[in-house]
C-alpha cells in the first residue's frame, strides 16, 4: 500500500492508497499496560502485536485513542484496580464507581480513517462492540473481516510463540518486551480476558487455546 502527500492539508498527511483492505488496529491508551508493563491486562501485548503484524505486511494503520481505562481515565482506573484487589472483576469495579463497563466510543476513529482514505479494512480486534460502533451511525466503513488477537502465551506451540519472527530482529524492537510474555506471569491478565469474553461479548474462546499460525488468520464478517 503506497502513501502520498495530501496537497489540501496544511500539513503533509499520508493518505492510504486503497489497493486492498489494510490491517487496522484501533487501540485505546493504556498507560499501565503499555508503559509500565502491568500484567493485569493484555493491552501492551495487543498494541505490540498489532505493530508486529502491520510491520510484517509492510502496510496498515494504528489509530491510537486517548481512552484510558475503557474511557474512565487513569485515576478512576486505579480506583477500579483497588476494587479488583478486593475481589471484584473489571466490569463490577467500573460499575461500583458509577461508570459503564465500557465508556469508549469510536466516532473519532471513523473520522481519522476517513481522513486517511481508508474505507475498507481488516480489523485487529476481539471486541464486538467496537465492530458494531464502527459500522453503525451511517458509517461507510467496510470491515471485511476481523483478525482475532489471541494472546501468544495461550499457545503451547513453540513455533507459534515465536511467530516465525527472527529473534535477533525481535529483540531490537522497542516493544519486544510485550511480545515475550509468558503464561506463568499472565494469570491475572487471563482472568481479565475471561471477564471480557463472558461479560463483555469479546470473541475469545476460553476452551483449550487454538494453535496460533505464523501468518495472520481472519474471521469473515459477511
Amino acid at each position: 500500500m503506497g502513501f502520498e502527500p495530501d496537497p489540501v492539508d496544511s500539513f503533509v498527511a499520508p493518505r492510504v492508497a486503497l489497493v486492498d483492505a489494510p490491517l487496522v488496529r484501533i487501540h485505546s491508551e493504556c498507560f499501565t499496560g503499555e508503559t509500565v508493563s502491568s500484567v493485569r491486562c493484555d493491552c501492551g501485548y495487543q498494541l505490540a502485536e498489532a505493530m508486529r503484524l502491520i510491520q510484517r505486511e509492510g502496510r496498515g494503520v494504528i489509530v491510537y485513542l486517548r481512552q484510558e481505562g475503557r474511557g474512565i481515565g487513569l485515576l478512576e482506573k486505579l480506583k477500579a484496580y483497588n476494587l479488583q484487589d478486593m475481589g471484584h472483576d473489571t466490569v463490577d469495579a467500573n460499575l461500583l464507581l458509577n461508570h459503564p463497563a465500557d465508556a469508549r466510543t469510536y466516532g473519532s476513529a471513523r473520522a481519522i480513517l476517513a481522513d486517511l482514505g481508508v474505507d475498507k479494512l481488516r480489523l485487529l480486534t476481539n471486541n464486538t462492540d467496537k465492530i458494531h460502533q464502527l459500522q453503525g451511525h451511517g458509517s461507510d466503513l467496510d470491515i471485511v473481516c476481523h483478525v482475532p488477537m489471541y494472546p501468544r502465551w495461550w499457545s503451547d506451540d513453540a513455533d507459534a510463540v515465536e511467530h516465525a519472527a527472527d529473534s535477533s530482529v525481535l529483540s531490537e524492537l522497542s516493544y519486544s518486551r510485550h511480545l515475550a510474555l509468558q503464561k506463568d506471569v499472565m494469570a491475572e491478565a487471563d482472568r481479565y480476558l475471561k471477564t471480557k469474553a463472558q461479560r463483555m461479548g469479546h470473541m475469545l474462546s476460553m476452551s483449550p487455546a487454538p494453535q496460533l499460525a505464523a501468518t495472520t488468520s481472519f474471521w469473515p464478517l459477511k
